[in-house]
């Protein structure tokens, strides 16, 4: 069984972009990254659905606003992104 749709916005060069993703790769996730560093309308697409949002990455998981690199370690450290991963 999938688990739910998982997406990361990123640019190119973001160390924390690389974390958030090695993170997600270390739990068997599937994602699709979205790449802003130009703009255009994903990065329009990313502020629509995150209002406010200044920094990549922008992770989402089923629809949900997980937020940034420090954000998605701390769900992993507090044992909730496993659940969030299966749902």
């Amino acid at each position: 069984m999938a688990g739910p749709k998982v997406e990361i916005y990123t640019k190119w060069g973001c160390p924390y972009c690389v974390r958030a993703k090695a993170l997600l790769d270390g739990k068997g996730a599937t994602y699709e990254e979205h790449d802003v560093t130009l703009g255009g309308p994903k990065k329009a697409e990313m502020l629509q659905r995150v209002p406010g949002a200044a920094t990549v990455p922008q992770i989402l998981i089923g629809g949900q606003v997980i937020g940034g690199c420090d954000d998605i370690h701390a769900l992993d450290r507090a044992g909730k992104l496993d659940a969030l991963l299966a749902a």
